[in-house]
């Protein structure tokens, strides 16, 4: 069955709430207050099944002092019932929640001129030319009017065929999408816990589902749901919802929060807007503070405006604005602004962007940015957000950013990658770079290795890490990996361990270093286990140390040399006599040995024996045990 949101809005006492009762059989009004003053406080809520079609009636108040209880009501309307009293026609209230439908993007809607029964013809016929006047050349210009009366039932039929005619006009809501339902209402029913209602707004809902509650960022579990007044398994994006929660208490719940799928929508203070300014309205400075209502929530804002320093009556713009509170909203919400004070709707529009920068003069991309994310394909926005993210941006921000499925992310990002202007980094998480930005990468690596073997002669290669810390932490170390396996792949570096060479690169010594090379392994070799110091070894050279210190760690690398501890270089003939020594003196006096026996086993002082027994206990020759050594 098509599930249908019905918006009411008119001036007070027009007669929205009686309208309503007469349509469904429910009255909305659920406060004492609201019965005992006989006018609607907050929202309202009643039922209708009618040819096929679930209608959900949001009743909102008529009163000035309540319109933002109104737009907590308003969002989330498919069709609007504009309501006028035959006796009264256009009212304030009534021009200004036709002004908030309006910029709230609702399409369709059916104008009840309603309390016939206390007015003549004529009086009725000057209501609907009045009506029609107002509403020419807007989205109700079409709009069928219906005279009625909630009291005598006349016209009752009619509203509900304009109604179901209005309907099939909707079109039907994705329930693939990820699941988003701004609460309006949050109680506690016995027996069964907290309750929280509202307009699902996008995706489906099932009991046992696990849901986040934002901004607060809490895991909670779906106990039960209810849609049209009865229990059901699953809720699908337009219904009116009430969901059942365990886990939390209904006093921790606020109007404005946020039931989502988890992990696909995040908070924000900055956002960035296509602003309208009613014709009504003052002009708009810039940082002006407003009253902003997105969804069910409200909260106050600042006005940045990116086109000058005013916005003029009727005309629109872009700016971003700087909210007091958290907001949770996606890519294309509508939102509305009023005035700081005197209270009053001077506008509203669509957001285009949810994790907005601090503005900064150097940003001088930002306005066509912000059209792209306005009016571009989906090519054209993913190319705009991965170009302005120089880290590169993962498909989960994306989701984020836009509102859109990873598959239609994936979709667009394959597109833009054929067309080399968006690289892919990494599978998992999957990161995007502009392909200009990871060229630049990969040009900055082949650069510095180059250097580094011109600054290095001795050297085989740079160490992997120290290449990319090179980079400094506008490179993610995903988008490094990737780069440096592009630039194997095209044979332009290698990579052989954690050293990152060119291609080919061989260390070439003179015949003065060659020399020098020789003389060290050849004084390690002839010192046996009581070998010299480093620096005595390399002073003794014809070489300037920085050179000596290369040649020494060439020896090292192709294992000339042994590094037993930070001061004690050996030769490996000198460290193979050690095995042979141990197994004698295993077999003649016992596998233990302390440390005075291996110094005169060896015949070295105790400066080299503890090294040398640590470098064995490495090599699992030996094994300490307290102050001796096991010999295996």
């Amino acid at each position: 069955m098509k599930s249908i949101i019905v918006g009411t809005a008119g001036h007070i006492d027009h007669g929205k709430s009686t309208l309503v009762e007469a349509l469904t059989g429910t009255h909305p009004d659920r406060l004492e207050e609201e019965k005992r003053r006989g006018i609607t406080i907050d929202l309202g809520f009643a039922f209708l099944e009618e040819g096929g079609v679930r209608f959900g009636f949001v009743d909102v108040p008529g009163h000035e002092r309540f319109v933002k209880n109104m737009l907590a009501g308003a969002w989330g309307v498919d069709v609007l019932l504009l309501v006028i009293a035959a006796d009264e026609a256009i009212k304030p209230q009534t021009r200004e929640h036709f002004e908030i439908c309006r910029l709230l993007g609702v399409q369709r809607g059916v104008i009840a001129l309603t309390k016939i029964d206390r007015t003549d013809s004529d009086c009725q016929e000057l209501a609907r030319m009045e009506i029609e006047e107002f509403v020419k050349g807007s989205f109700l210009a079409d709009a069928t009017i219906v005279p009625v009366s909630a009291k005598t039932g006349a016209g009752l039929p009619e509203l509900k065929a304009a109604l179901l005619e209005a309907a099939r006009e909707v079109g039907v809501k994705d329930p693939n999408h990820y699941f988003r339902l701004p609460i309006d209402r949050s109680f506690s029913v016995k027996g069964f816990g907290t309750v929280v209602t509202g307009t699902l707004a996008a995706g489906q809902i099932s009991v046992g589902t696990d849901v986040e509650l934002l901004p607060i960022k809490e895991r909670l579990r779906v106990r039960g749901l209810q849609s049209g007044g009865k229990s059901v398994e699953r809720a699908e994006a337009g219904q009116r919802t009430a969901v059942n929660l365990a886990g939390v208490e209904h006093t921790a719940i606020k109007r404005g929060m946020l039931l989502a799928a988890m992990n696909r929508f995040r908070a924000s203070r900055r956002i960035e807007v296509g602003l309208e300014l009613l014709p009504s309205a003052r002009t708009l400075k810039h940082r002006s503070k407003v009253h902003f209502h997105a969804a069910t929530s409200e909260t106050v804002g600042e006005v940045l405006l990116y086109d000058g320093v005013e916005l003029a009556p009727g005309e629109t713009g872009l700016a971003q604005i700087r909210l007091q509170e958290e907001v949770v909203l996606a890519k294309g919400d509508r939102f509305i602004v009023r005035q700081f004070s005197p209270v009053i709707t001077i506008g509203g529009g669509e957001v285009l962007d949810i994790q907005a920068r601090r503005p900064t003069r150097k940003d001088t991309g930002r306005v066509a940015f912000l059209q792209t994310m306005r009016s571009g394909t989906s090519e054209d926005i993913l190319q705009a957000i991965v170009d302005r993210n120089t880290l590169g941006v993962t498909v989960d921000e994306l989701v984020v950013r836009t509102g859109w499925l990873e598959v239609e992310i994936r979709t667009a990002a394959e597109k833009l990658a054929n067309a080399n202007l968006v690289r892919s980094v990494s599978a998992d998480p999957l990161i995007f770079l502009p392909e200009k930005l990871f060229g630049e990468i990969c040009e900055k690596l082949r650069a510095r290795v180059d250097r580094f073997h011109k600054e290095n002669p001795l050297l085989p290669g740079i160490q992997r890490e120290e290449l990319r810390a090179i980079l400094g932490k506008r490179v993610r170390p995903e988008a490094f990996q990737a780069a440096l396996a592009e630039l194997v792949q095209k044979n332009k570096l290698a990579v052989q361990g954690e050293l990152v060479k060119k291609p080919g690169s061989e260390i070439y010594l003179t015949p003065e270093e060659a020399q020098a090379k020789e003389q060290i392994a050849q004084a390690f070799l002839k010192a046996g286990l009581a070998v010299p110091s480093v620096k005595e070894v390399l002073v003794a050279l014809a070489i300037e140390s920085r050179r000596a210190e290369k040649i020494l760690q060439i020896l090292l690398r192709e294992n000339v040399l042994v590094r037993v501890s930070p001061e004690l270089i050996f030769h490996p003939e000198a460290l193979q006599t050690l095995g042979g020594l141990l197994q004698n003196y295993k077999k003649s006096k016992g596998e233990r040995i302390g440390v005075p026996s291996f110094k005169e086993l060896t015949g070295v002082t105790r400066k080299y024996a503890i090294p040398l027994l640590e470098y064995l206990d490495r090599q699992r020759l030996t094994r300490r045990a307290g102050d001796e050594r096991v010999i295996l």
